[in-house]
């Protein structure tokens, strides 16, 4: 979310006032040879942030053993972040941390950046060594020069990102959603609850999701934590969000009576109050036979509809949908998770959507094959609405147990697939949204 990462980033710039405090002692270091002096001085003032960063690198490289090396590194940290050279500011903090493997404002600022290259590549390298650093941060001792209040300062503004880091390493790199939890919320807790209306909503919405994930799955937190972020996510994200939360709520309770007092409760506090209820629905097999029962045409259902009563329904249920369906033709709009010049897979309900990695629970093998260029990317979409659609003929299904990864599902074959010109269809498609309960 664009909006919620720039709350991020307006957070590391003010932090330049609260790391001020650590580093005054070295304005007392005294600089004995004059002309490393006059060196340092010069380097220093420049106003020309390039030119200042030049200056400061070429002091280091004359005078490698300064005194006032730590120094110049952190000005070399803050010169950088402010060209906005990311690579360059990593360098200069990892730089500080080889002379001073505690100092706070470069873990910080290693943590920051590593972890922005983890959210942006889901490169496990990053996540680690972002993770890795946020640990050592966590574990930081306080220096001798530097006050009680300050160092509460410097904890309170930074323990947060380190706990997100260590977070979003454990959803992301080591599938481990069980600490990622534990991790959201320690960083939660951290802040007030107004402080959660912007400095942690983001991973507010990354903690309801954790919560939706096999190994930590807790439907009635991912309601609360959802309907938390939706109270005071930007206009734009509401629809978003709200999709997502309506579709836990209905698949815990089975419809959407008592959402509005959920929302309404958790506008007011982060967590969830002990006396928080939320009924839970039928069993998904109840619910796929009463679907079933209650559908006088079954062509009719939506495809979330679809794979779950082919997931979760009994036999006689799955047997009664299948009949209808077989050799039917069906719209396939969804993720891309793999694609070839054959087959095109595709995570179409919002499970398979919302897991991680996505997974395909419809396999459309194509008609004719695609010429290279025509081949839809990974983390494509298709819909309903926009220029193309995927189509298929309802093939064959195959239950999938539940893994230590996924729910139990469905994954749905189809043959004859093509993509279509969405405007040259002669007719609307059905639908394919949230479960039909």
């Amino acid at each position: 979310m664009k909006k919620l990462v720039l709350a991020s980033v307006m957070a590391l710039a003010s932090l330049s006032l609260v790391f001020a405090p650590m580093l005054r002692a070295q304005d007392s270091i005294t600089i004995k040879d004059p002309a490393e002096f006059n060196s340092y001085q010069t380097a220093s003032q420049q106003s020309d942030p390039t030119a200042k960063a030049a200056a400061l690198e070429s002091f280091l490289e004359t005078y490698p053993q300064s005194v006032v090396k730590t120094a110049v590194l952190d000005q070399l940290i803050d010169t950088y972040q402010g060209l906005g050279d990311a690579d360059k500011t990593l360098s200069a903090a990892s730089r500080l941390l080889q002379l001073d493997p505690n100092n706070l404002k470069a873990i910080f600022i290693s943590v920051f950046i590593k972890k922005g290259q983890c959210a942006k590549t889901q490169d496990a390298q990053a996540c680690d060594d972002a993770a890795a650093l946020a640990q050592r941060g966590l574990t930081a001792t306080k220096p001798a020069d530097t006050s009680a209040t300050d160092w509460k300062k410097l904890t309170g503004a930074t323990y947060p990102v380190f706990h997100s880091a260590i977070a979003y390493d454990d959803a992301v790199s080591k599938k481990d959603f069980k600490s990622a939890v534990a991790e959201y919320t320690a960083e939660l807790m951290l802040y007030t609850d107004d402080q959660t209306k912007a400095a942690g909503l983001q991973d507010t919405l990354l903690l309801a999701q954790a919560y939706t994930q096999p190994g930590a799955k807790d439907l009635v937190k991912a309601i609360w934590f959802y309907a938390r972020a939706w109270n005071f996510v930007p206009a734009s994200y509401k629809p978003t969000v709200e999709k997502s939360l309506e579709y836990f709520y209905m698949k815990y309770h089975g419809n959407l009576k008592g959402l509005d007092e959920v929302k309404s409760q958790a506008a007011l506090t982060t967590f969830p109050p002990a006396t928080l209820v939320i009924t839970p629905a039928a069993t998904p097999a109840e619910i796929a036979h009463k679907v079933v029962a209650e559908t006088p045409n079954l062509t009719t259902l939506n495809l979330e509809d679809t794979e779950f009563i082919l997931a979760n329904g009994a036999r006689e249920d799955v047997e009664k949908l299948w009949a209808v369906l077989k050799d039917k033709a069906t719209p396939v709009p969804g993720i891309v998770v793999e694609a070839s010049a054959s087959v095109i897979k595709v995570a179409v309900t919002q499970d398979a959507r919302n897991a991680n990695p996505p997974y395909a629970d419809f396999i459309v093998h194509l008609k004719k094959p695609l010429e290279e260029k025509e081949i839809p990317a990974a983390g494509s979409e298709f819909n309903l609405q926009p220029k193309t659609e995927l189509d298929g003929i309802y093939d064959t299904y195959t239950q999938v147990p539940a893994t230590a990864t996924t729910d139990q599902s469905a994954q749905i074959v189809l043959r004859d697939g093509a993509i279509v010109p969405a405007e040259k269809k002669a007719a609307p498609h059905k639908p394919a949204a949230g479960h039909h309960k």
